[in-house]
């Protein structure tokens, strides 16, 4: 990263359909998914949050705090990371895209039904964007930056560059960053239904010949970002490194990327220029892959045109986990990282025959999990709006 300090991963988090913990993510990443959308059924916050704030917490929200708790633990502890550094030297940066919409729609529907004084007093800190970030600053006494980044499904991936800047330059020791989403309900599947946006085959199927859009899944993801100096001097096992990022716009259609993935492959270069990094030092490509038919080729594009022919191993979480949304950033960050604990790259679930329509030289893993010896890796995002964020992370030093 630019700046002045090195910027590392100390903790991961994560709730997903498969459920909360990154052992459940890595497991889900490696198993095909059941047809279908997958939001967190059965879900229960109550080993986390008490009744009174689940209440007056929409889902999303909730999503946040879990997966803060579980990354603030992977990375320590709450009492560790306070022990290193001021409070007014911790924030939390997270991504959404829907934020609290279906306490939205859910109330809309009482103040309809029952009238305006039957909605609740709740209602709007339970839909405001910035809920999410709120609370987990709330939860841990944090006072540096608070913010909520919403670029639609790049979201996630800004917010965890966003964060790695505030360290890299020096305003934060600490920085809890992610993304969260609970949309996968009522008027949001309608949308997406009647714009031919999902799946009717109920399968993420990246890259694939037979792919006709994607399932939409809930959950949240979290990072312990630190400056370097601070992991080290608190003994912290370092997880990864964030060695730069990068941010675009298509500035060409609301919904439909470039064709030609120029936006996007102007984002990689971006990126792997503050990394500074060439094209071959990159050992793995996890891309949006959403499984629709021109995101999936525009894409394949901007790989080509970055990597040319040969490029490394690429892959895409959500054949398995579906899709996020503002989440899907994080989510795939911690995939990433989880990747490289694991010396494993997960294979592209539902792929089975690629498209031949691809850019020629795409490396898919396919079918079985593939050893890598872990090396700096870009995980890009790619939003409604245009909205192109890039990460390269690498690997902790030995």
């Amino acid at each position: 990263m630019r700046g002045d300090r090195r910027v590392v991963v100390t903790g991961l988090g994560s709730v997903t359909a498969a459920g909360a913990g990154r052992d459940a993510l890595w497991a889900d990443l490696l198993a095909p998914p059941s047809p279908g959308h997958r939001p967190v059924d059965g879900w229960d916050a109550t080993p986390w949050m008490d009744r009174a704030a689940i209440r007056h917490t929409d889902r999303c929200a909730q999503f946040a705090v879990v997966a803060a708790e579980l990354a603030v633990s992977d990375a320590g502890g709450a009492k560790a990371l306070a022990a290193s550094g001021r409070p007014e030297h911790a924030g939390v940066v997270l991504g959404t895209a829907l934020a609290g919409v279906t306490t939205m729609e859910r109330q809309s529907l009482v103040r309809e039904a029952r009238g305006d004084k039957r909605v609740s007093p709740f209602v709007v800190p339970m839909i405001m964007p910035n809920a999410a970030a709120a609370a987990v600053s709330q939860r841990f006494g944090w006072q540096g930056p608070c913010e909520m980044l919403t670029t639609a499904c790049s979201s996630g991936t800004h917010a965890i560059a966003a964060a790695a800047r505030l360290i890299a330059y020096g305003v934060c020791d600490t920085v809890l960053t992610g993304g969260t989403e609970a949309a996968a309900y009522g008027t949001v599947l309608a949308g997406f239904r009647n714009m031919r946006a999902l799946s009717g085959t109920g399968r993420t199927r990246p890259f694939d010949s037979g792919r006709d859009g994607f399932t939409v899944a809930e959950g949240a993801a979290a990072l312990v970002l630190e400056a370097a100096d601070t992991a080290r001097a608190r003994g912290a096992r370092v997880l990864a490194e964030v060695l730069g990022a990068a941010s675009t716009a298509d500035a060409y259609d609301v919904t439909m990327p470039l064709p030609d993935g120029s936006g996007a492959a102007r984002c990689m270069d971006l990126a792997l220029r503050e990394a500074a990094l060439a094209p071959s030092d990159v050992a793995q490509i996890n891309a949006h892959g959403t499984g629709t038919l021109q995101g999936d080729l525009a894409e394949s594009r901007a790989v080509a045109r970055v990597f040319g022919a040969g490029g490394p191993p690429v892959t895409s979480a959500k054949g398995a986990t579906g899709h996020v949304f503002g989440a899907s950033g994080a989510l795939e960050a911690v995939a990433v990282v989880l990747s490289m604990t694991h010396r494993l790259i997960p294979p592209v679930q539902g792929l089975t025959e690629p498209d031949p329509g691809l850019a020629p030289g795409l490396d898919l893993v396919r079918g079985k999990p593939r050893p890598w010896t872990p090396g700096p890796a870009l995980s890009s995002s790619f939003g409604f709006g245009g909205h192109n964020g890039c990460l390269v992370l690498g690997p902790a030093e030995a």
